[in-house]
């Protein structure tokens, strides 16, 4: 369905009327975020000016603007200004506007077709363009980057040695929308050529984004999207696979086509107890496409298409919903394309190979929630699960799934995504999760998976890295810095609880950062100009003045060498860089930089400002996120830290750590504080929280008057107040 510019922001505008006739060749200027400028002439022609880095954009529209106006108002991404005019090719009539925000570095561009036109000279068309820039656009499924090409369903990404970075993509019609390369090297913004005609009334929209610094331009981009098409974008926790760990079967894992014995649901019963005797709580479990059957023959054990969305009777007796009872958690559901021989295709309405019908979705939704399914996954979307290619049946097949599965509060996920999925799903709040890595997680896909995070990211959807094995350390802390779900699929017996206890809690909630681990600027800029240099990838948990980052890295070829600069994370003041897999500390000076040498080929880092109290926190020792908000939910220090600790049903302690050059002194207002040690020569300090009786403790920390020559101490030798018993 297609909406007019104006009534699908649902715009207030006050307009400013200025007949282009009466000021011949004169330009119509509009200004917007930092001092932008947008300018428009009679001829069509508009310029775009970004004052800094000092960058110059232009374009036109084809043909002579008339009835050129500036309107100005509000809409979800806030207050802009707008150059609208009016202009035709051959018997095309259209509408257009170039709309500049107050406080967004985004410029949208918006065209109108007035009567049914030939799909021809798009707009906008980007003629002039700084030059010399590197260039980043995704590419098929699993949204691959290049740094070489243009894909024409992807953003394209422009950026500078020093960062500077502007980008263009679609705003609406991702499903058919394309950017390509003009003869002479123009970006050209519209409809894919494979559309012949564009029906009266559609409008398609075009974003430019700018500013300093890769990532957060992305950030800043991928919002502005999310936040046009409304999407309430999910929290880390929003679901059963985003808030605790979940046990997989699809491809890579040990039960994949595999009933590990006589019965597939007796050792699915027995990989979820395996959880619990190690004293962990299973979230969710993924049941992979053996668990329908498929064509060509109506078995679970073929390779096509779907013949019947329902669970195989072969399997589950007597039917799915009695199986996730016995279970006692949520299902996860995969599923493939429609089957060319699937009953499916008389009853429903099929486009391609998968159904455009709401009454199918409405089938299977109901299917779904009546027995026991949470999330559901669209697999082999950039593949078989796909429908004709027009304007309207992608978006039926997308959005009638969505609507379904929301209606009965069932969450999604994309599998084998192209780029044009990844923008799509800013159209629906219910789309949580996104395969960002190729089938079984390893190191081979790091960085690919790390590079698609940074879309995935942006566009309101967590990225999931796929399954893998528990004892899996690597693959664990970078899974579990994605801040989307932890997906394992160990054989029984396999189940590594000392990992997996550094990643959740012990009833499987994860403990994450704030935001997925994407590429730092710096590990782009390199790429793109085919630098050796290792893998910097970044995530934090952000408590207002106070921020920690977890640095993840890895060598890709020869160099090992990583440059830590705790400036580049926003600490202006001394840092503390905690080195996690070595259990090695380093204090940085404000301005300075540390530099590591990666000798193992993989390190992982924890870094944070010295607050206040002269201390730089550091969280709970026991978790590769160590002040993740499912462990620390609140921190300041304004001369003293105060924390909070949340303990999981059954916990009773948990070890908090931290840095300073003298000796710390601890007390506890709810719960308990314990065996306080502070260590003279590495000037690391390490307590014992206990839990109250409602499952949290709240603890001051302050540094004590001991002289920093003392020698371990404990709680008693502080000057803080003692310890409140356990209420």
């Amino acid at each position: 369905m297609h909406f007019h510019w104006v009534s699908r922001l649902r715009v207030t505008e006050l307009l400013v009327f200025l007949a282009a006739s009466s000021l011949g060749h004169a330009q119509l200027t509009i200004s917007g975020y930092n001092g932008l400028t947008a300018s428009l002439s009679t001829t069509g022609s508009f310029q775009i000016s970004i004052p800094n880095p000092g960058w110059q954009f232009g374009g036109n529209a084809g043909a002579a603007a008339y009835d050129s106006q500036i309107a100005s108002g509000t809409d979800n991404l806030g207050a802009w200004q707008e150059l609208a005019f009016d202009y035709t090719i051959g018997s095309s009539s259209r509408s257009a506007s170039i709309r500049a925000y107050a406080n967004r570095p985004i410029v949208m561009f918006a065209v109108t077709y007035n009567n049914a036109s030939p799909n021809a000279t798009s707009f906008p068309v980007f003629s002039a363009y700084p030059g010399g820039l590197s260039n980043l656009t995704y590419n098929g499924q699993f949204a691959a980057a290049s740094f070489a090409g243009y894909s024409s369903d992807s953003p394209w990404i422009y950026f500078d040695k020093a960062a500077n970075t502007f980008i263009v993509s679609p705003a609406s019609d991702y499903m058919t929308a394309a950017t390509v390369p003009g003869p002479s090297g123009q970006i050209e913004a519209g409809i894919s050529n494979q559309i012949a005609t564009l029906p009266a009334g559609m409008t398609h929209r075009t974003a430019f984004a700018f500013g300093q610094g890769i990532n957060t331009t992305i950030a800043a981009w991928g919002q502005a999207l999310t936040d046009l098409a409304g999407k309430q974008r999910p929290a880390n926790d929003a679901d059963a696979l985003l808030n605790a760990v979940s046990y997989w079967t699809d491809n890579g894992a040990t039960y994949y086509y595999n009933a590990g014995g006589s019965s597939y649901t007796d050792t699915l019963l027995a990989v979820k107890n395996e959880f619990e005797s190690k004293g962990i709580s299973l979230g969710s479990l993924q049941l992979d496409s053996w668990w329908y059957p498929k064509g060509p023959d109506d078995a679970w054990t073929s390779s096509g298409g779907i013949w019947a969305y329902t669970a195989s009777a072969a399997i589950f007796q007597p039917d799915l919903a009695a199986f996730q009872t016995k279970l006692g958690v949520p299902l996860v559901t995969h599923a493939r394309w429609i089957d060319a021989g699937s009953p499916y295709r008389g009853q429903y309405v099929i486009s391609g190979n998968v159904a455009t019908d709401p009454q199918y979705w409405e089938d299977i939704a109901t299917y779904l929630k009546s027995s026991g399914v949470a999330g559901y996954e669209q697999d082999w979307l950039g593949s078989n699960a796909q429908t004709a290619f027009n304007l309207t049946d992608p978006e039926a097949f997308l959005g009638n799934m969505a609507a379904s599965m929301a209606r009965r509060g069932i969450t999604m996920m994309y599998c084998m995504a192209d780029p044009k999925h990844f923008l799509q799903g800013t159209n629906y709040s219910n789309l949580t999760t996104i395969r960002t890595s190729q089938d079984r997680f390893d190191n081979t896909r790091w960085t690919s998976f790390l590079y698609s995070s940074r879309l995935a990211g942006a566009l309101g959807v967590w990225p999931f890295a796929d399954v893998f094995h528990s004892s899996e350390r690597n693959n664990l802390i970078l899974a579990t810095l994605s801040a989307g779900p932890v997906g394992v699929g160990d054989p029984l017996g396999g189940l590594s609880k000392a990992n997996l206890l550094k990643s959740v809690r012990a009833d499987g909630v994860i403990v994450k950062p704030d935001v997925p681990a994407v590429p730092d600027d710096s590990v782009l800029i390199a790429d793109a100009q085919n630098i050796d240099t290792p893998m910097i990838a970044t995530a934090y948990s952000d408590f207002g003045g106070l921020r920690a980052t977890y640095i993840f890295a890895y060598s890709r070829a020869t160099a090992s060498a990583v440059t830590i600069k705790p400036s580049t994370y926003g600490i202006a003041g001394p840092a503390y860089l905690f080195d996690y897999l070595n259990a090695a500390g380093y204090p940085i000076d404000a301005g300075s930089a540390r530099i590591v040498n990666l000798t193992t080929g993989v390190g992982y880092f924890v870094l944070a400002p010295v607050g206040a109290t002269g201390v730089a926190f550091l969280g709970d020792k026991g978790h590769f996120v160590t002040l993740g908000k499912k462990r620390i939910p609140a921190l300041t220090d304004s001369g003293q830290i105060d924390v909070t600790v949340s303990f999981a049903a059954g916990e009773h302690m948990r070890t908090l750590f931290g840095y300073s050059p003298m000796p710390v002194s601890v007390s506890a207002t709810v719960g308990d504080a314990s065996a306080l040690v502070w260590d003279s020569t590495t000037q690391l300090f390490t307590v014992n929280v206990h839990a109250s009786g409602k499952g949290v403790a709240h603890v001051l920390i302050t540094q004590a008057s001991t002289p920093a020559s003392a020698s371990d101490c404990n709680v008693s030798c502080g000057t803080g107040p003692a310890p409140r018993p356990v209420p």
